[in-house]
Formats: structure tokens, sequence, C-alpha cells
């Protein structure tokens, strides 16, 4: 996984915005899409992706900041299956539909979505969000905003494979929270056997210190440019 798209950066030639974007090499996935497509492309560039050999791209909800770039992806390479929410307005999903390959409509039941990966199905009722699940040797859950709460997240995310998330990933949605909300759900993450975590995005400074000093050598830092 390498992070394309963050208002963090790690990687002097890139350029941040807000909003967050990834690449699964492995999948050839694109998880969400920042709030830039032409940002997003330079930095894929910089870090030397190749938006031709992007097969799938996962959308994790509506807001502006996830789905700023997927037309200038889908201009580029319009043989990508999306896997989108069903949260997502009906007019742009019609749209989508006749600008790619194939869309795959999420809905809230969690369900496989090829190989080891999964969705945690959309969570919540203000922010519908799916989050991405990845069952391999050191299980992770990816998420874009977190607005379900990272803890709830990860909770069904043990559920939806049968086993402990390993790795936290993403943004963690906790800008405005004070400090005992972010220790509680630092503590829930340790309880649900969570060994390592990636907050950025939308996490927030304080939150982000919070995690590094709970976590220490597991915290990992993130921003554009940074590779797990």
């Amino acid at each position: 996984m390498i992070i394309l798209f963050d208002n963090y950066n790690s990687h002097k030639n890139c350029q941040s915005l807000w909003g967050f974007s990834a690449y699964f090499e492995e999948y050839k996935l694109l998880f969400d899409t920042g709030s830039n497509g032409r940002v997003l492309l330079k930095n894929m560039n910089e870090l030397g992706i190749d938006v031709a050999e992007i097969e799938y791209m996962f959308i994790t909800h509506s807001h502006w900041d996830h789905i700023g770039g997927i037309d200038s992806i889908l201009e580029l390479n319009p043989n990508i299956t999306l896997f989108v929410p069903s949260s997502l307005s009906k007019h742009l999903i019609k749209d989508l539909k006749s600008l790619t390959k194939e869309v795959i409509i999420c809905t809230k039941k969690p369900q496989k979505l090829f190989d080891n990966l999964y969705t945690t199905g959309l969570l919540g009722d203000e922010m519908p969000e799916q989050s991405l699940i990845i069952d391999s040797d050191e299980t992770k859950v990816i998420t874009g905003c977190g607005h379900y709460g990272i803890e709830n997240i990860t909770k069904v995310a043990c559920e939806v494979i049968g086993k402990k998330i390993d790795y936290a990933i993403g943004g963690f949605h906790l800008l405005r929270s004070d400090e005992e909300k972010i220790l509680s759900s630092i503590k829930s993450l340790k309880e649900l056997g969570v060994s390592k975590v990636l907050p950025t995005h939308c996490t927030g400074d304080k939150a982000i210190e919070l995690y590094k000093d709970a976590f220490k050598e597991n915290y990992i830092a993130g921003g554009i440019g940074t590779k797990i």
C-alpha cells in the first residue's frame, strides 16, 4: 500500500490537499481519489504509479475529498471495476456506469469483493461509509474518514472475517474530538487486538500524537508517499 493523496505529506515532490487516496499494488486497487484529480495524477506520476495498471477502484463515501479524482482516473483508464456505496447520488452512479467497465453497488451488507478483500458494508446513517478489509497474514482495515468511529469499524471488520484486525489505517475522524474520546478509541482498538496503526487525514494532530504515544514503535506516520 502507498498513500497517494493526503493532507499530510512525506514526499517533497508531491502536493498535499485535503482528502485521501491510497493504492494497493498487489490488488491493482485504487482506494478513494482525494479531492482533486490533477493533483492525484501528479502525485501518482511522482510515486511511479501507472494509471493504466489500475483494475479496481473502491470508494468509501460521497464526500468531495474522496471522490474528486474519479473522472480524471476514468478518462485515462475506463477499464476499471468500481465498488461504490449505494449512498452516492443516483445521477453520479448512472454517469459512472457510462464511463467505466463495471460499477458494483455496495450496500449495508458486508461482502467479499474479490480475492481476500471485503467491504464492511455501509456503516452509519448520517454519512454512510464503507471500509476495506484485507484478510491476509496481517489483517488490515482501511478507512476513508471513519465517520462511524474507528473502534466501531474495526469491531465490524473483525466480525466480517472472523478474526482480529492487526492494522488500522486511514482517517480516524477524531479531528474535533476531546482527549477523553481519543483515549477511549485507543483503548478500544487495543482491546480488539489491533497491534499497528496508521492514523492520518481527518484524524487530527492531537489524536495522531496520542496514538503515537500509545502505540510507540507500532505507530506508522501517514502522509503522501508512506508505504506499508
